[in-house]
């Protein structure tokens, strides 16, 4: 019984046929048809529609019929939905993984990396790897005049980020480097993690899924506030000006009121 039995069909299929079976075979009645043969025990196809198929098992007085359906193929949502939970690093356009190691953020959704790491892209030690890196510091102008990482470029509005990124993509001159981004702001608690998810969104609705022109996001963990203090050697004027300083509440509520 073992022996016969198939996973694949229910108990109530296989009985009929191990009963058929262990009949002893009667030497007077010769073989009738190939379809006769293939009711008895065997299954035999029977084409329905566009997609199924219909099995016949069992014996020639009760036979059992089983409707098997194609497997429909995954939508496009489905298939994003899939990707997206997949715990593997990829970048945004799953060709890679991530080149940079990240450490635990504010934002599950988002990619941090720590001022150690930053320090590391900075001295190019991913050189032979990385074709450009842009450092986008999202603070506002009198901070970023105040002292910012050497080479990072103040972009504090998303129409800003949107000319500089979107309007004319960066391209490495060698193909086989990446371009990655990384954001900060003061904290990278709010400002920094908004415009990356800007940035993503804005790319995502300029290209056919799933290809982008800026897969590898990142954010600088703890901003500027944790970064100057252990690199001031990369930081131009080595000085930090917090968005709350007392000489430019005006700035401040000036372009608090140009972000919304």
């Amino acid at each position: 019984r073992q022996l016969f039995r198939s996973p694949s069909l229910p108990h109530t299929v296989i009985r009929p046929v191990l009963k058929r079976l262990q009949q002893p075979p009667d030497r007077e009645t010769p073989v009738k048809t190939k379809r006769q043969r293939s009711l008895d025990g065997s299954p035999s196809e029977e084409p329905v529609g566009d997609g199924e198929m219909v099995w016949s098992v069992g014996c020639v007085s009760h036979p059992t019929r089983l409707r098997l359906v194609r497997s429909k193929s995954f939508c496009h949502e489905e298939i994003e939905n899939l990707l997206a939970n997949d715990h593997r690093e990829l970048i945004g356009d799953f060709s890679k993984a991530y080149l940079l190691q990240t450490v635990e953020g504010k934002h599950q959704d988002l990619k941090y990396i720590s001022p150690s790491m930053m320090a590391a892209v900075l001295t190019g030690q991913f050189s032979s790897l990385i074709g450009s890196c842009v450092i986008v510091d999202c603070r506002y102008p009198y901070e970023y005049e105040g002292g910012h990482i050497k080479g990072a470029v103040n972009l504090p509005l998303e129409r800003d980020v949107e000319e500089f990124l979107l309007k004319k993509p960066i391209v490495p001159f060698d193909a086989s480097k990446r371009v990655i981004v990384i954001f900060h702001c003061e904290f990278s608690s709010e400002r920094g993690p908004r415009m990356c998810r800007f940035v993503r969104e804005k790319d995502r609705a300029c290209n056919d899924y799933p290809q982008l022109h800026y897969p590898e996001l990142y954010v600088l963990k703890g901003g500027y506030r944790e970064f100057f203090p252990q690199y001031q050697s990369h930081c131009e004027p080595q000085d930090y000006r917090p968005m709350h300083h007392e000489d430019f509440k005006e700035d401040l509520r000036r372009f608090r009121l140009k972000s919304r």
